[in-house]
């Protein structure tokens, strides 16, 4: 896990669906006002397993204004808020 100019970038590879919901909620609670993203590193080879999970329990979390999934789909943003 690093943070760097706002955007908090933890990598998920080899961890299970179970592994990767304690690791972002823990993720999300600990997320102070500087931050306005959460980067989440998946992998996009390996199987859809941890992407299509992370869009379906976190795009209605109450932290979570907006998911950017990108353009090589190796990763998804959690937006918490517009960067200022």
């Amino acid at each position: 896990m690093r943070e760097e100019a706002g955007i908090l970038t933890v990598d998920l590879h080899g961890k299970n669906v179970y592994q990767a919901r304690v690791t972002v909620d823990a993720l999300l609670r600990r997320a102070g006002g500087g931050v306005y993203r959460v980067r989440l590193i998946h992998g996009r080879h390996g199987g859809t397993a941890l992407r299509d999970f992370l869009r379906e329990e976190y795009a209605g979390h109450p932290r979570v204004r907006r998911l950017v999934l990108s353009p090589d789909g190796g990763t998804t943003d959690l937006v918490l808020r517009a960067f200022t």
